[in-house]
């Protein structure tokens, strides 16, 4: 069975470690009904359209 000969130290466990939760940033698209920008397979916040459908009714809207 193989064995680690040396320990391995807090620096390079850390740096391993942190590679594997690196941060995606939500991808961006524009709402065809607004053309404002919303996350993508999400309702839009400011028209409240999800494809092509209204499925909200936002406040102040006319």
């Amino acid at each position: 069975m193989a064995v680690p000969k040396r320990r391995t130290s807090r620096s390079r466990r850390r740096k391993r470690l942190a590679s594997n939760s690196a941060l995606t940033l939500p991808q961006i698209q524009h709402c065809p009904q607004c053309s404002e920008a919303t996350q993508a397979h999400r309702v839009c916040p400011s028209c409240g359209f999800y494809k092509g459908r209204q499925v909200l009714t936002i406040k102040g809207q006319s």
